[in-house]
């Protein structure tokens, strides 16, 4: 045994010098956690795919690539930088990531965050059912409307688009609760609207188009404007008719509220965040089989600005195949 022992050490050693590597591979493995959010929006089934693709085709064999359920955008924030780094990069809403990295809003610190990849825009949508009386988003005053998940941070991006319609929080009673929940709650009468947003289609749009009868609550133009002047996250988007054909007869004009994109923590190894998006951007044909929201990963929308500086892994890939804006 001693003999076989020694036999195994000096095999390693020699291994180790001509090839550069160790025998205990296990001791280098690097997990990477990506942090998503609850079911029923786009990040979660988005999130799972861009780890399964990563974790498939990354050329760094060792690393263990897997997507973890959280309660959102702000969450994956706190645990991108909290001491013990719980999670490696995570999906977030560019809205709340704008106010965390500059510490304002309700968050008293600056969060040192950074983006590795802007992906699809997180396309909101007030919805209602036709049965009542609300045509525009003033008419939400004296409602009872679901403003999503407690605590996900929603009102980042909420507040200053009800502001712009002359509208506050203090105007309606708001519920919180998951666009699955926000489903039920419409069909039961609870409420009497909700706003919805993620990639196009979302599910829960989806779900609720399919078994209810809701209509679309259009923006305001003057505060459309006035959005998009005020903050960079905002941007006019167009719903296509054909992605919710139970509503829609002609393409209906909303809001990006703040693009998915792909965070890191700030002080992120280099290289990692290079490989990852690297693996990400040279696959990313293989993200759209899994979820429609993976077209957005494209040479015209990957680097784009949307509030948060970037990445220097992520920059040196973009500068590195000519798409980073100079």
């Amino acid at each position: 045994m001693k003999f076989f022992t020694s036999y195994l050490s000096i095999f390693c050693f020699i291994f180790a010098l001509s090839f550069g590597v160790g025998c205990d591979s296990t001791s280098k493995r690097r997990h990477v956690s990506i942090g998503t959010a609850p079911i029923g929006g786009a990040f979660a089934p988005v999130g799972n795919a861009i780890a399964d693709v990563v974790g498939r085709n990354i050329s760094e064999k060792n690393w263990e690539v897997a997507a973890t359920s959280t309660k959102g955008t702000q969450e994956n924030i706190r645990l991108l930088v909290s001491k013990d780094g719980e999670i490696e990069f995570a999906l977030a809403n560019a809205a709340i990531s704008y106010f965390a990295v500059r510490g304002e809003g309700a968050w008293k610190t600056k969060h040192p965050i950074a983006s590795v990849m802007t992906l699809a825009p997180n396309v909101g949508i007030f919805v209602t059912p036709k049965s009542t009386s609300i045509r525009s988003i003033a008419d939400l005053k004296g409602k009872r409307v679901v403003v999503g998940p407690a605590g996900a941070g929603f009102e980042y991006f909420l507040r200053p688009i009800l502001e712009a319609h002359g509208v506050t929080y203090d105007d309606f009673s708001d519920l919180n609760d998951t666009y699955s929940g926000a489903v039920d709650l419409l069909a039961n009468g609870s409420a009497e609207a909700a706003f919805m947003g993620g990639a196009i289609p979302t599910p829960a749009v989806k779900q609720a188009t399919a078994t209810q009868d809701i209509i679309f609550i259009p923006f305001d133009e003057t505060a459309k404007h006035s959005l998009v002047e005020q903050y960079p996250f905002f941007h006019p988007i167009t719903i296509p008719a054909a992605a919710y054909e139970n509503v829609l007869t002609e393409p209906f004009e909303t809001m990006n509220v703040g693009s998915m994109h792909i965070i890191t923590a700030e002080n992120a190894d280099e290289d990692m965040v290079y490989n990852f998006a690297k693996t990400l951007y040279e696959h990313r044909a293989e993200v759209v089989k899994a979820h429609p929201a993976g077209k957005a990963i494209n040479e015209k929308n990957a680097a784009k600005d949307v509030g948060t500086p970037f990445h220097p892994g992520a920059i040196r890939f973009y500068k590195e195949i000519g798409i980073w804006p100079e």
